[in-house]
């Protein structure tokens, strides 16, 4: 590595640890999913945040906008939510020659966080608007589109045991998202230290410590970082695996599995395994980095089968099980 390269790779790792500092006045605990996301808004990807309510979702998402000097909106996903609520609408309005004319009038969905909160309580209709600005970055309104500005993120949440009103993310929907985390509820400790924080007068400020131009630097940074050939085809082998018809998936796979993970799957853990390393100051991928970001990359792209979901077996353990019977260089 170069000294210049060198340079840049510590002040990537100076401005996420600012970031991290920032959030961890908020937020307490919860190392692994502050990570993720940061992980996550770099990458360029979007993250879809489960758990049960109080455990910081919603919370987390706008400490993380406070954190960055970018623009955020909120969108509360309810069952009577239209599309034209997300993306905005025509709307007829007179010009300075007293004529009517159609005008755009842009949704919360043109901001550069958006927090999807409780995503699963929309209709299918209204979660497919969200498609196209999560892939294309942008939007469609009759024949005419509109660019979402970059960097675009969007952070969903959705409550796992509530089944009255919500409606599945169909598996489309699903593969837009390069993460998946499963927020955990709090130790013993971060739950004394979430009462001494919030149930005081006093509230802690966060300050903006990162940029549009800084993101999209550190953006840059991070798709530079190289990705040796026995690495990618380690990452190859994993999604491979996934997949009950190839030869080369484990019996764990080919019992519980109905539908592996797709190719978008395999450029989610290249691309995060590269902001994985210039978080931990390396500009390079190893091994160790793809199966730091598997999980949450794939947990939400592997469909089990009827067998797999009878016997309660999680995408979670046969992650865990595809990740030790594959090796990280060939027999």
């Amino acid at each position: 590595m170069s000294e210049a390269v060198r340079e840049r790779v510590q002040g990537f790792k100076k401005a996420t640890d600012k970031l991290r500092q920032e959030i961890g006045k908020v937020i307490v605990g919860q190392q692994e999913i502050v990570d993720s996301v940061i992980i996550a808004m770099i990458a360029g990807g979007h993250a879809l945040l489960e758990g049960v309510p109080g455990l910081g979702k919603t919370r987390l998402v706008r400490t993380l906008a406070d954190a960055l000097d970018l623009e955020f909106s909120r969108i509360q996903f309810t069952p009577d939510l239209m599309p034209s609520d997300i993306t905005g609408t025509r709307v007829a309005m007179q010009d300075e020659g007293g004529r009517t004319v159609l005008d755009f009038q842009k949704g919360p969905i043109f901001a550069n966080v958006v927090l999807a909160d409780e995503i699963n309580r929309a209709t299918p209709r209204t979660q497919s608007a969200m498609l196209e600005s999560m892939q294309e970055r942008s939007v469609t309104i009759g024949r005419q589109s509109f660019r979402l500005e970059e960097p675009f993120f969007v952070l969903a949440t959705q409550n796992p045991l509530e089944m009255d009103g919500t409606y599945p993310l169909p598996e489309a929907q699903l593969d837009r998202f390069l993460f998946k985390l499963h927020v955990p509820f709090p130790t013993h400790e971060d739950l004394h230290a979430i009462l001494d924080r919030t149930t005081q007068t006093h509230s802690p400020e966060v300050k903006a410590v990162l940029d549009k131009k800084s993101v999209l630097e550190l953006r840059h940074l991070a798709m530079d970082v190289p990705v040796a050939r026995h690495v990618q085809d380690y990452a190859i082998r994993i999604i491979e695996a996934t997949h009950p018809e190839r030869p080369s998936a484990p019996d764990v796979a080919q019992r519980y599995i109905r539908y592996g993970a797709s190719p978008r799957g395999a450029q989610s853990l290249i691309i995060a395994a590269k902001v994985r390393a210039v978080l931990d100051a390396r500009f390079a991928v190893s091994a160790e980095d793809i199966r730091g970001v598997a999980v949450p990359a794939l947990r939400h792209r592997i469909i089990r089968n009827f067998e797999g979901e009878a016997e309660g077996v999680s995408t979670d353990e046969i992650l865990a099980a595809i990740l030790k019977n594959t090796k990280e260089t060939r027999a």
